[in-house]
């Protein structure tokens, strides 16, 4: 029988995860919930295997990774995303792969590629000083400043003094964070987001910034509005997804005054507010599509 495991760090499957584990199970799958930290790898005179737990040896067809857990230490990133490698070689198919999972998370990384396959994004630029920082604001005017690896909106500060992109450039750069800027895309109140799945799209919705804020982040209280995707959008969503290298992604674009502008894909998107606006449950599709790369 086919095994598939639904990989994350939380000590309870998260709503996205024990969902993925239902459609598995409706598939006639052995299905796993798997914390990526109780994952070990060995390597012997036998050949090298994966462990969970104590000493279960770990044999798996294919697995969802859904997320690294929060990361304390490079050293904990490395053995997370070491083991996930491990998994490739042992020919487990990952949905996402781990070089696009890990492309995804590097917002400066992923744009570059976006912009290097012709997609539309935002005027970018990652520094290691204050006063580039603070000369973009004056170029740019409007500016976002946020983390160079996160999500769901925490951390970000839009911008158009000076004085203030100073100060938070300097704060970061005292915590050893480098500086992550793009200039602030004029939108109508609201983004789009765009749920990719292999060649199809899922559907759309429209994420409404709450009064007197800015983002659009769910996380942050945006509504959600469910949207007829145009063709225009089809196509970035899927080309941004394949670009990356990821079977399945949340892109997130903007309507800017000169057109669409994608401004992230998520590798690993949350999709309760997706539901809530379009009625369509992404698991089961998901769990169609690794069944698909798994029989191949």
């Amino acid at each position: 029988m086919v095994k598939i495991a639904v990989i994350h760090e939380a000590p309870q499957p998260t709503l996205s995860s024990r969902q993925l584990i239902l459609a598995l199970i409706n598939e006639g799958v052995d299905a796993y919930y798997l914390r990526i930290s109780k994952i070990h790898g060995f390597i012997t005179n036998s050949g090298f295997e994966l462990r969970y737990g104590g000493n279960v040896k770990l044999e798996l067809d294919g697995a969802f990774v859904r997320n690294l857990g929060f990361i304390l230490s490079t050293e904990q990133l490395l053995k997370r995303v070491s083991i996930l490698r491990q998994m490739e070689l042992n020919n487990v198919t990952l949905v996402n792969p781990v070089e696009g999972m890990l492309l995804a998370r590097d917002k400066y990384m992923s744009v570059l590629t976006l912009k290097k396959h012709g997609l539309p994004v935002p005027d970018t630029a990652v520094v290691e000083d204050v006063f580039t920082a603070t000369q973009l604001v004056k170029e740019w005017g409007e500016v976002v400043i946020k983390p160079l690896v996160g999500s769901m909106g925490f951390g970000s500060i839009k911008t158009s003094d000076p004085d203030i992109a100073f100060r938070v450039a300097k704060t970061l750069l005292n915590l050893g964070q480098p500086i992550y800027i793009q200039k602030y895309v004029e939108k109508p109140g609201r983004d789009i987001r765009v749920f990719v799945v292999g060649d199809d799209v899922l559907g759309g919705m429209y994420r409404i910034s709450p009064i007197h804020s800015w983002k659009t982040n769910v996380a942050q209280g945006a509504k959600v509005k469910a949207l007829k995707v145009n063709e225009e959008l089809r196509e970035l969503a899927i080309k941004a997804t394949k670009a990356l290298g990821l079977h399945y992604s949340g892109v997130d674009i903007g309507e800017g005054k000169g057109g669409y502008v994608i401004f992230e894909v998520n590798a690993s998107p949350l999709w309760a507010g997706f539901m809530r606006a379009t009625g369509i449950n992404p698991a089961p599709h998901l769990v169609k599509h690794i069944l698909s790369l798994v029989k191949r």
